[in-house]
């Protein structure tokens, strides 16, 4: 039986590094290629070598704020525009509301259970 993500290319971005490890962790073994990133300058680069199908943006991040990536990755000049899930320890609506106006295309609150992140990627690269 394959893996909910066989084939699939996921960037997992957050400069909380044991986050990002176990979000990385969750993704592999439901059979991702996952590569990380700490911040924002870092994760434009990667996605534009990597070319992702996914991207997991934490929101507050060192050097380029995610909504900074999200502009950069939704742009209409993008040569790629993965899907993005949004995650962030702000708990506000309103930053939720500006990251769908952005075209973030999932959104979740730290501490998240894996499990609704797994779901949330499943939806979107189904």
């Amino acid at each position: 039986m394959a893996a909910p993500f066989d084939g699939k290319s996921i960037l997992v971005v957050d400069d909380d590094q044991d986050i990002a490890n176990a979000i990385k962790v969750a993704l592999e073994d439901s059979g991702a290629s996952v590569t990380t990133a700490g911040d924002g300058d870092a994760a434009i680069s990667l996605a534009e070598s990597v070319a992702p199908d996914l991207v997991v943006l934490d929101a507050m991040l060192p050097k380029r704020s995610g909504f900074l990536v999200m502009d950069r990755l939704k742009s209409a000049t993008a040569a790629h525009q993965p899907r993005v899930i949004m995650i962030t320890g702000n708990a506000g609506k309103r930053h939720q509301a500006w990251a769908e106006s952005r075209g973030v295309d999932g959104y979740l609150s730290k501490p998240f259970r894996m499990e609704r992140l797994i779901e949330s990627a499943e939806k979107l690269l189904s």
